[in-house]
């Protein structure tokens, strides 16, 4: 999806939302439950933003029907390289109701998770508003 990969680029958060669907579900690559709706996904994406450094997206996959999008990326969490991709399934009216991400190698995996970790009261007070 061009549109969400020049939002990223961009560090554009509005329009990042709005390409995602109310009942979107994000599945990260270090906690085991994913996270239901639009107000958690955006606030999770605007942690990820304050934690990666030097991010860029070098590859991406379509399926021939447009709707599964694959967003192979590069950045730097806590001084170490993370590879990562993006999985994203649009609904029918092209909106991401389906965002997973993996990343490697472990040791950047594990500092993904402690920095995000520390992000979590700040992103779960967004998502509710307060």
């Amino acid at each position: 999806m061009e549109a969400f990969r020049k939002a990223v680029e961009a560090g554009d958060h509005a329009a990042i939302e709005a390409l995602l669907a109310d009942d979107v579900v994000f599945t990260s690559p270090v906690a085991f439950t994913p996270y239901p709706g639009k107000a958690i996904t955006a606030a999770i994406l605007r942690g990820v933003a304050r934690v990666f450094e030097d991010f860029r997206y070098v590859r991406q996959l379509t399926s021939t029907d447009g709707r599964d999008q694959a967003l192979v990326f590069k950045a730097k969490v806590a001084g170490l390289e993370i590879d990562g991709c993006d999985f994203l399934h649009l609904d029918e009216d092209g909106r991401i109701d389906d965002f997973q991400v993996m990343v490697r190698p472990l040791s950047a995996a594990k500092a993904l998770a402690e920095a995000m970790g520390a992000q979590f009261d700040r992103i779960t007070a967004e998502a509710s508003g307060t």
